[in-house]
């Protein structure tokens, strides 16, 4: 199995940043994709951002963002600590929700869920 925890999660004020961790355990060595949602209260989850693993170092993955969120949040994954971060600045009030963590495991052939972490941005 593919464990993940998330973390970094918290209340700020609009404009302010965060930044989300997620560790992940268990067999790591064939996530092939690794994404942050988020679930807003009341709505549906919905994808921030994603990075797809070309191999095994940051330059060969490929991302991509929301556009509610580009040019706000960065994704990064750190094979050495298979780990997974999402830096978000210029927080707004709409970015508040339950932000999960998603790895696709190609030797288990599915998805595998983080508990989420909960952001709050203030007006």
């Amino acid at each position: 199995q593919v464990r993940l925890v998330e973390s970094g999660g918290g209340l700020v004020q609009a404009g302010g940043s965060l930044r989300l961790s997620c560790a992940a355990s268990g067999i790591v060595s064939r996530i092939y994709r690794m994404a942050w949602y988020r679930q807003p209260p009341g709505k549906q989850r919905e994808l921030v951002a994603e990075i797809t693993s070309n191999g095994r170092i940051s330059s060969d993955s490929t991302t991509h963002y929301a556009d509610s969120v580009k040019g706000r949040f960065a994704i990064s994954r750190d094979y050495a600590e298979n780990s997974m971060y999402l830096q978000m600045n210029n927080l707004k009030p709409e970015d508040t929700a339950v932000y999960l963590c998603n790895a696709f495991s190609t030797y288990f052939e599915r998805d595998f869920w983080g508990q989420g972490t909960q952001v709050t941005v203030s007006a």
